[in-house]
């Protein structure tokens, strides 16, 4: 096996290891919207985001993540989840300044995630390996 279909095979796991992350969040705005809201309360500091709201949002997060993980409009989608899961990891601040209190230590696990989501990004070219197009 070359090294270069060990990267595009290692670029595909990744993206789809995001992906199914993403992917979980995402269908959780869906089915507990009052949990995605609670998030949007205690890490954003945004209070009373409705259920259409939540949605709303869900639907858009669906096509977004559906896009990333077909390889589509690359820079802008791998960028977008980069950005998105960068913001969320940092929002968490709090808890990783007390990552044995509760379920803290899982919030550790965004890390590994954010560096995903740039390796992602830095080698989107490279990222070729069931992609919808290879130029994008």
């Amino acid at each position: 096996m070359t090294s270069e279909t060990r990267l595009r095979i290692s670029l595909l796991l990744l993206r789809l290891g995001v992906f199914l992350v993403m992917a979980i969040w995402t269908i959780d705005k869906f089915v507990n919207p009052s949990h995605a809201a609670g998030i949007f309360e205690k890490f954003y500091a945004i209070p009373g985001v409705g259920s259409a709201l939540v949605w709303g949002l869900a639907v858009l997060e669906l096509a977004l993540i559906l896009a990333f993980v077909a390889g589509l409009k690359k820079r802008l989608t791998y960028g977008v989840i980069m950005v998105l899961h960068g913001v969320s990891t940092f929002s968490a601040f709090r808890q990783y300044f007390a990552p044995f209190e509760g379920s803290h230590l899982l919030f550790f696990a965004a890390w590994p995630m954010l560096a995903a989501c740039i390796a992602l990004y830095l080698l989107r070219d490279q990222d070729r390996l069931l992609t919808v197009s290879a130029r994008s």
